[in-house]
């Protein structure tokens, strides 16, 4: 049985862990099928309302595993590597109606950065680090690298970050906005657990129709998203969690959303 990937649910949310500790969590391409059906069965269970991404020991992911593509008998072939392994589990991180948070708990590499960078809230460990290191063997940046990073950074930053292969670490990608925040190594699992908590009791459909806004922003113009605003606003306003957050508003009380 692979135990790759292992899944945890606590309450309402779902904690994903990669789990190749010798391997620094590096990918291979049972690996990336397993997370690939893990985050299917978050999609499917109504009981999850938000999902942990995180790694086992010292690293958060190392990316592609080059002892697979290295192997002849192994190899799968980067077509099939980025079509079949990396691009699903991109999609399915932004297209999963339920924030994700990435918690980066130590160094992310290659894919494995841009995994992270993909989740809707990125954390990380004080102890982590974020490297584009495709250049240093003569590859580009996948996984979404040259979509988000310079969404996130800044042009001028994601083109040398991307072409250098320079460490980050959690500090300076607070710094220039790679991600949300850091915590420090010891309380680090405490605040994951927090902000998960907090998420996942808050209005799902409303963060689900944000996310989708969010996605469609990358690409549209003004227009097109002030259209797609009123869409998702009226949505959200059809829902039974903005009925009960009106409510507590007026009755000076705690909002109990459903996620319906």
């Amino acid at each position: 049985m692979d135990n790759s990937i292992l899944i945890d649910i606590k309450g309402q949310v779902a904690y994903i862990t990669l789990n190749r500790p010798n391997k620094f969590n590096s990918f291979n391409r049972e690996m990336a099928f397993t997370l690939q059906k893990t985050l299917d069965d978050c999609i499917r269970n109504d009981e999850v309302r938000a999902i942990v991404l995180t790694g086992a020991g010292k690293a958060f992911c190392a990316g592609q595993d080059l002892q697979e593509v290295t192997n002849p008998e192994e190899n799968p072939g980067f077509r099939k590597i980025l079509e079949e392994h990396y691009n699903p589990i991109i999609t399915r991180i932004r297209n999963i109606e339920k924030p994700v948070i990435a918690a980066v708990n130590g160094v992310a590499a290659g894919a494995g950065a841009n995994i992270a960078l993909a989740c809707d809230i990125v954390v990380a460990s004080e102890q982590a680090s974020f490297i584009q290191a495709f250049s240093k063997i003569g590859l580009i940046p996948d996984s979404a690298g040259t979509f988000f990073l310079p969404r996130l950074i800044g042009f001028q930053r994601a083109s040398a970050l991307a072409m250098l292969g320079d460490k980050v670490d959690a500090i300076e990608a607070e710094r220039i906005g790679m991600i949300y925040t850091y915590f420090s190594a010891e309380t680090f699992e405490i605040e994951v657990d927090k902000l998960a908590v907090q998420l996942s009791k808050m209005p799902t459909q409303a963060l689900a129709f944000t996310k989708k806004a969010l996605n469609k922003s990358m690409n549209n113009s003004l227009e097109e998203q002030l259209a797609l605003e009123s869409k998702y606003q009226i949505a959200s306003a059809e829902t039974e969690d903005y009925q009960e957050g009106v409510n507590a508003f007026m009755e000076k009380r705690k909002p109990n959303f459903k996620g319906k």
